[in-house]
């Protein structure tokens, strides 16, 4: 069990006993004493004063010294500071943690996460661009919530819902046909989501320039964009597609093909994997099927047009358009089909949806329009909403041909891996095979590291250079650490026999508690992540972890410890540590070297 629900359910047993008054678990907030202060967990007095009659230092004292009586075996000592109640865990209780822990992968968490069938939707591409810098935020993102939730105990589906049909990609399609002369991406020696992209581009250049010709002429800018030959062209090649034109269906399966080529070979480097894809294409007539249903019950209305809409006026929120008058169907006629094939296929208990915070609206509204369809699932539906990405120089304008592709940035990364690596002088020991895998690992893990150790929530800026500097608030950082820890353990033939029961018998060093108690931590910090969807708990959690082994390290004699026990409780503190950085940082999809 974990100490923290420990120290709270003693802290309550001294409330009940003292004051004869039952809390529940959430009323008794446990946190982690402040290094200025002497102590491990600190209980806040003031809203106890209700239940005791008391002064905060009076109701102190008192569950203090009832601690101290009743828990000899944990409580060590307290320390009353200005009515906030600081409690010191005895050596032997820190202990015992070492030794459940060595030699087993961390156990799941036994905070209140629900354990339940999870689907996590992450990646989302559209086939008409290569992947960017935001697409490696929510990949990465969406990666680790599933270990995350895995961990935690749920059976986690990962999918793809890959957007393969619409306007965007038949943009593409026409801008090939008008000045792609048949080209294949084996031809142009690109990737094929590049090769496509590249015509997304051409195709904005050429209507900007149809706009622009159109507004020269005297029409109002409004209507050019309305009237450009171009787009005329795509949204015709759209209708034709809904239609099942062989010819424009042909068209549209090859230049996909070529795309998911490329996302194959991105995600491969990325890291990420996916059990299930859905294609837009394939859920979007389940969608009109529900808007036609929600028509027929009254929740949805048709226009005279011809189109669909959904009135959320009562609901706070404006008019959505479901169906076009032409028939065809928008995003979140999709997103209906999508929801409902998902549950269809699984009966999921939790449907999460990794989408950049752009999309907090149409998420309101999907999960609104479920409700109002009476769907079961409507309820389970969560949105993870996270900030974009910029690099220091700014925001990327897809269209304008600016993205910062995603694997030329994992290219960039790699290449600083290596340059920082030789600049330390740590490359003559390893084979050309072995550097190869090194500078990737580094590379990648300093890039998913940095993307993870901001709260989804917050908008954030990429700086390659920063993330690859091998001190600080970085992976390489961490995984510099677990090299160190492993380097140290090869030099000891001892610890591959069982290890024996420890028998400290002089006291802790404050620096060995001190990381006992965050080794202790870390099945809280994994349920903590876990229940608020955000892996930048588990980075902040590794880093304090290096952070303090290090120190450890430097202050304290491991292999040549100042005794054969202490040489023993050492050995297994960072064997345990080597353990635990790499389970966290395995969870966050980032591996860690054995030699650095």
């Amino acid at each position: 069990m974990s100490l923290l629900p420990e120290i709270r359910q003693a802290g309550i047993q001294a409330i009940e006993a003292l004051f004869h008054h039952k809390l529940e678990a959430e009323d008794l907030p446990v946190n982690d004493t402040k290094p200025e202060f002497e102590g491990h967990y600190t209980l806040v007095m003031f809203p106890l004063k209700k239940y005791s009659g008391l002064n905060p230092m009076e109701t102190g004292k008192l569950i203090g010294d009832w601690l101290v009586e009743h828990y000899p075996l944990m409580i060590e000592k307290y320390s009353l500071v200005k009515g906030f109640l600081n409690l010191s865990v005895t050596d032997r209780y820190c202990l015992s943690f070492l030794g459940n822990r060595f030699g087993t992968a961390p156990k799941p968490p036994t905070g209140n996460v629900p354990r339940s069938r999870v689907m996590v939707e992450y990646s989302s591409p559209n086939t008409n661009k290569p992947l960017h810098l935001g697409h490696l935020r929510n990949n990465f993102l969406g990666y680790a919530i599933s270990r995350i939730l895995e961990a935690a105990g749920n059976e986690v589906i990962k999918t793809n819902l890959v957007n393969d049909r619409g306007i965007h990609i038949c943009k593409s399609m026409v801008a090939w046909l008008h000045f792609g002369k048949g080209i294949t991406p084996a031809e142009a020696g690109v990737k094929g989501d590049h090769l496509v992209g590249d015509f997304y581009v051409k195709f904005n250049d050429a209507y900007k320039q149809e706009v622009a010709a159109l507004t020269a002429s005297g029409m109002e800018k409004a209507q050019a964009e309305k009237e450009a030959p171009l787009l005329q062209e795509a949204q015709q090649m759209l209708l034709r597609w809904e239609k099942g034109d062989l010819e424009v269906r042909a068209l549209w399966e090859k230049m996909n093909g070529w795309v998911y080529a490329g996302f194959d070979e991105t995600y491969h480097r990325m890291g990420v994997s996916f059990d299930r894809y859905y294609y837009e294409s394939e859920t979007y007539l389940l969608g009109k099927h529900l808007v036609e249903e929600g028509v027929a019950e009254g929740v949805f209305k048709a226009r005279p047009d011809g189109s669909v809409w959904a009135d959320l006026g009562g609901d706070g929120l404006d008019e959505k358009l479901l169906l076009r008058a032409d028939g065809t169907s928008v995003y979140m006629t999709q997103d209906l089909g999508t929801a409902q094939l998902k549950y269809d296929d699984y009966r999921v208990d939790r449907s999460i949806y990794v989408i950049g915070d752009e999309q907090n609206y149409h998420m309101q509204v999907l999960k609104l329009l479920l409700e109002r369809l009476g769907k079961p699932y409507a309820d389970g539906i969560a949105h993870l909403s996270y900030g974009m990405v910029e690099l220091p120089g700014g925001r990327m304008k897809s269209r304008e041909g600016t993205v910062v592709d995603a694997d030329d940035l994992m290219d960039e990364m790699i290449a600083t891996a290596e340059q920082h690596t030789r600049e330390l002088g740590k490359v003559n020991d390893f084979s050309p095979s072995e550097l190869t895998d090194l500078y990737a690992v580094l590379g990648l893990g300093a890039m998913k590291f940095y993307l993870l150790r901001v709260n989804p929530k917050k908008k954030m800026v990429f700086n390659p250079e920063e993330s690859i500097d091998f001190h600080g608030f970085t992976g390489p950082f961490v995984q510099y650490t677990h090299a160190r820890i492993k380097s140290i353990l090869r030099r000891e033939d001892s610890l591959s026999a069982p290890a024996p029961e420890l028998s400290v018998t002089s006291a802790l060093h404050p620096l060995e508690k001190a990381l006992l108690l965050q080794l202790e931590k870390y099945d809280q910090a994994l349920s903590d992540a876990a229940t608020a969807l955000d892996p930048s708990v588990l980075a902040g959690y590794a880093y304090q972890l290096a952070k303090l082994f290090n120190s450890f390290y430097v202050e304290l004699s491991v292999t040549k410890a100042e005794t054969p026990e202490k040489k023993a409780l050492r050995l297994r503190l960072s064997a345990a540590t080597a353990e635990v950085i790499a389970h966290s940082m395995g969870l966050l999809g980032i591996r860690v070297p054995d030699r650095m």
